[in-house]
């Protein structure tokens, strides 16, 4: 069966060694390729899912797209613990190793800066949710009696709506200047939609937040303490990560498109 490259990260040289059951893409061990004192993270992936057409049709497939970023993120990880990793986009496939040292060397100015400025750095993602439904629930009314009543109760409840979004949304902003204070670099993302995070509540804030690794126990600590600040917000805390968010290379998370392609 013809094999392809895939691209996980490119990094410096480590001396740690991964995990010794770290399964990549395609069930295939990531192994190390060295191009000019870089070293790119690759597995050999079978090119009827991978070449251009089929890999197209792959993902289309939710199923399977799951299961391989499931598997890219695993790689990224394991390099996260014993290093500072340039993560490449889900499905960076090229087709020899030729083609790999050739898109290393066009770009080895870019990626050499950006570890340099990554070195010793990990991200840390950090969410917000209000939990509209518990607290509505014990903000309900009592059934009303007439018709002005419920007139009434309806425009506090508007307003009380109202005010709970302000109120989390101020959280949510003041926590962000804090903990963008902890922190050398941070980027405001999008908020999540519930219907496809699947999670509870309205996020009102989706940071990442660019860490010292000596420093990150004290920046967690300072998460944990904000967790009870305000009923009915809740905080969580994701990390460590590889710095995605801040590798300026146009890099997509493990649930994003297709990353690029040298066949």
């Amino acid at each position: 069966m013809t094999g392809l490259r895939y691209v996980y990260a490119v990094c410096r040289p480590f001396g740690a060694a991964l995990q010794t059951d770290v399964t990549g893409v395609a069930g295939a061990p990531p192994g190390l390729l060295e191009h000019h004192g870089l070293i790119a993270v690759v597995s050999t992936v079978p090119e009827s899912d991978f070449a251009e057409e089929p890999l197209r049709h792959h993902l289309e497939d939710l199923d399977w797209l799951s299961e391989t970023a499931r598997a890219h993120q695993s790689v990224i990880d394991a390099l996260t613990a014993v290093t500072t990793p340039l993560p490449l986009r889900l499905a960076t496939v090229f087709r020899d190793d030729s083609g790999l040292r050739t898109m290393m060397e066009e770009r080895e100015d870019a990626f050499r800066r950006t570890l340099d400025r990554l070195d010793g750095r990990v991200e840390w993602g950090v969410k917000v949710y209000a939990e509209t439904e518990s607290t509505e629930a014990s903000q309900a009314p009592a059934k009303a009696a007439t018709g002005r009543d419920y007139l009434r109760q309806r425009r506090m409840k508007a307003r009380a709506h109202e005010e709970m979004w302000e109120s989390a949304e101020k959280f949510a902003r003041r926590l962000h200047g804090t903990l963008s204070g902890h922190a050398e670099d941070a980027r405001l993302h999008a908020p999540q939609n519930s219907a496809l995070s699947r999670e509870s509540g309205r996020n009102v804030l989706n940071a990442a937040y660019l860490v010292p690794r000596s420093e990150s126990e004290a920046f967690v600590e300072l998460v944990d303490r904000t967790k009870d600040e305000e009923a009915g917000l809740r905080v969580e805390l994701t990390g460590p990560w590889a710095a995605y968010s801040f590798a300026g290379l146009e890099e997509a998370d493990a649930d994003g498109a297709a990353g690029e392609s040298g066949l």
